[in-house]
Parts: C-alpha cells; structure tokens; sequence
C-alpha cells in the first residue's frame, strides 16, 4: 500500500505466480496425506486384508503407489527446474519493485577472479551510475604476477561494452624489470557485466537448472564464496522429487495396518511425520546456506533419515 501497487499486478504477477511455487513445494506433502487417507480406509474396511489373502504379495500391491509417485517426481522436477523460475522471476520482480523499494544499489569490497589468471578489486560500486571506486586488476602468469592496474574510479560505458579506468597507473612486471605508464583513462574489456556484482541468493528461485549449474561453476572458477543459496536450490530441485516415493513408501506402510484408534490416529501421525519432515527441511537448508556442512549432504539429509524410517516401516508392515 505505501508503494502504490496495482491491483492487478498484485493479483496477476504476484499472487497468480506465487500458487505454482507453493503447489510443488508441498506436493509431496500432499500426496503423502492422501496416501495415508486412502490406504488407512482400505485397511479400515479390511480390503488389503483380502488383497494380501487373494495371494498379491505386498510389493505388488505398493505398485500402483510408486508409479504415482514417480510420476509425481518427475512433474515436480520438470516444474521446478524450468517452468516455475520463470513465473519467480515475475514475483521477485514485484517484491523489488513494491515490497523491497529500498533495495540497495551499492556493492562493497567486490573481489573475483573474472577469468583464469585475472583478479578484479572494487572498494564501492554504485549501480545507478555504473561507476566504482578504487580499483585494482591484476595480472598473473601462474603465479607470477606481470601486470597491476589501480586507479581512482572505474565505470562501465554500455554502448560500447568496455570498462573505462580513470586516473590509473599500469605497472608491468617481467623478471626484475618494471615498466609504469599512468595517465587520465585506459579503457579494457573485462569478462564480468555490472549486474554480477549485485547477484544474490535471492535470484536462486528465478534460474532455471542449466543457468543455476552454470552460474555455480562461474562464481567458483571466480573464487566467489557466496554460493551456497544457489547450490542449496540446485540440489533441492533433485532430492524434492525423490520425496514423493519416500513418503509414499511410509504411508503405505504406515497406514496399510487397522489399529485401534481408526483413520483419525493414523491420519494424525501422517500429519505429525509432514510437520518434521518439512522441520528438517528447514533446518538442513540453513545448515547449507550457512556453510556449516557440505550443501549436498544438507539437502539430502531429510531424504536420508525419513528413508531409514521408511524401510523400518516398510519390514513391519503386513505381508
């Protein structure tokens, strides 16, 4: 409301646009609830007593079950991976817009290496006028440095598509020997757009699975440490798939069983394991993005533990 934004596109680019992200995000909840609904009715009109006593074996009848849930696996990873990211870019471009009207546009103590043997320092770099100041570009050979460039400012000219140094002093370096040129501007091309260095895991959501893979590789090859929120999207959008057929796995076997307190008790732990299934989630993610373990281990460590759960489950159902 302070920012005056339209109806419309709080409907239609916000809202519209915020529905496929949360239907995939909790499928397979969702999938795993009707799970247990359905197989625990069964059970409670003794139907897979007598399908187990018509001689279909327990892996037969969890056949159907896991088709489903590949299926569902498959969907959600196509979804996430290449046809939500589109629709979040949309979102988060209204959230900056609207919601994050202040968003900083200067960035600080920028450091990379923009190709191999080429190390780039910015002290401050202010978008809205594409300028930095204090640079500093590096040359090496191996390990040997050959070439240092600092000056004052640096700004990036679009039009022409190179990087312009003003007051700069170049230093060259071969052996014991140095060469020093300064003067008022020198213009070079560098392999880095302005809009890198204001990259953050927020944009993780709007790339699609090629663009995520490839900016990881970048930044690393960079030296960039902020890349834990795109590996920890990356990875999710392979394990998210694979909880379908988990969770399918332990509401068939949790709830192929009549017992004493009817469908409202199994229902009830089918919610209650969907509420710590999406609590390790949550705490797995941090543990990722704070890098205090390996971002892939983090992300399927949720999957790890609830398949454990799954095949202790799975042993004490009926056969």
């Amino acid at each position: 409301m302070d920012n005056k934004a339209p109806l419309n596109e709080i409907v239609f680019d916000y809202y519209m646009n915020f529905i496929p992200y949360f239907a995939n995000l909790f499928t397979p909840l969702f999938s795993f609830i009707s799970v247990i609904f359905f197989t625990s009715k069964m059970a409670y009109n003794t139907e897979i007593t007598a399908i187990l006593a018509g001689g279909v074996s327990f892996n037969r009848m969890l056949r159907p079950y896991a088709i489903s849930a590949v299926i569902i696996g498959v969907m959600s990873f196509v979804l996430s991976g290449y046809i939500i990211p589109p629709a979040n870019e949309v979102r988060l471009a209204f959230e900056d817009k609207y919601i994050k009207a202040n968003k900083s546009e200067v960035a600080r103590h920028i450091q990379m290496e923009i190709e191999p043997g080429v190390i780039l320092y910015i002290e401050r770099y202010e978008e809205n006028r594409n300028r930095g100041n204090k640079v500093s570009l590096e040359r090496f050979d191996g390990k040997t440095l050959v070439s240092r460039t600092t000056g004052n400012s640096i700004e990036w000219d679009e039009s022409d598509t190179v990087w312009h140094i003003k007051k700069y002093l170049k230093r060259d370096f071969n052996g014991i020997y140095e060469t020093i040129e300064k003067g008022d501007q020198i213009d070079t091309v560098l392999n880095i757009h302005p809009s890198e260095f204001f990259i953050t895991g927020a944009l993780a959501p709007q790339m699609t699975n090629t663009e995520l893979y490839n900016h990881i590789k970048r930044q690393e090859a960079r030296g960039m440490g902020n890349t834990q929120m795109f590996k920890d999207e990356y990875y999710k959008r392979y394990a998210n798939p694979f909880a379908a057929l988990i969770l399918m796995l332990i509401g068939v076997s949790l709830s192929s069983k009549k017992i004493k307190g009817g469908m409202g008790l199994q229902i009830g732990i089918g919610i209650a394991l969907s509420a710590l299934y999406i609590l390790f989630t949550t705490v797995s993610s941090m543990f990722a993005v704070k890098g205090n373990m390996p971002v892939l281990a983090a992300v399927w460590l949720p999957n790890i533990i609830f398949l454990f759960i799954g095949i202790g489950l799975y042993i004490k159902a009926p056969k």
